[in-house]
């Protein structure tokens, strides 16, 4: 039985990581903003944290409540999307909120979580998107979304020589039918999160750093 965090389950891609892996008798320590959040994922069988990565001083516990952990893995699932173009500036408030949860809330948990995923030996996944890549970005559409991981990618590629004892990836699910996504979207969230189940049991050493899609394709350029 592996011990999994996942950061960001109340809903969407992460509440399907809770989900699956407990059915495979996994536990699975989660975190939701709210009550209802929690409560979903107390149903799972999961172990509920209350955690907003937007918020500092929320984060500024998680380490103590992961005392004396050994996690298999970590995932930081959080995140929001803004859809404007670079024809408009974003505001503040949009920039605020992509930055604060999808980047400085990854940056905030990776020093409260990894020295636990090291003391397990495990993998810390953060969820970034092939929309990140900025070799074949192939236009501006939710250019500020497109930043906030490009800049992920950075920050969990440049945490990995701090770590040695863990393996750090970042994750591209692919398009999912989720809030986010939309029901257009190819992929269902369980299709989605069974193929990163998998990725995430052959990360090895040489994946150190790297984007991989939901499929197992690792990225050649980002």
């Amino acid at each position: 039985m592996s011990t999994v965090l996942v950061i960001g389950a109340s809903r969407g891609i992460g509440f399907e990581f809770v989900r699956q892996y407990r059915e495979a008798g996994d536990r699975v320590i989660a975190t939701a903003r709210d009550d209802d959040g929690l409560a979903r994922l107390k149903a799972l069988g999961a172990e509920p944290l209350r955690l907003d990565v937007a918020q500092p001083a929320s984060v500024s516990g998680l380490s103590w409540q992961l005392d004396g952990e050994k996690l298999d893995v970590a995932l930081y699932v959080a995140g929001v999307i803004h859809r404007g173009s670079a024809t408009t500036p974003p505001t503040q408030q949009a920039f605020d909120q992509l930055m604060h949860t999808n980047l400085l809330g990854a940056m905030q948990v990776i020093p409260q979580v990894l020295p636990w995923v090291e003391e397990g030996g495990g993998v810390f996944a953060a969820l970034s998107s092939a929309m990140s890549q900025i070799a074949s970005v192939p236009g501006s559409n939710s250019w500020l979304y497109r930043v906030s991981k490009a800049a992920l990618n950075m920050a969990v590629s440049s945490a990995r020589f701090d770590y040695p004892q863990a393996r750090l990836v970042v994750l591209d699910p692919g398009w999912v039918q989720t809030d986010m996504g939309g029901g257009g979207a190819p992929l269902t969230a369980e299709a989605s999160v069974r193929g990163l189940r998998a990725v995430l049991a052959s990360v090895t050493t040489e994946d150190n750093g790297r984007l991989i899609h939901h499929d197992g394709r690792r990225a050649a350029h980002w």
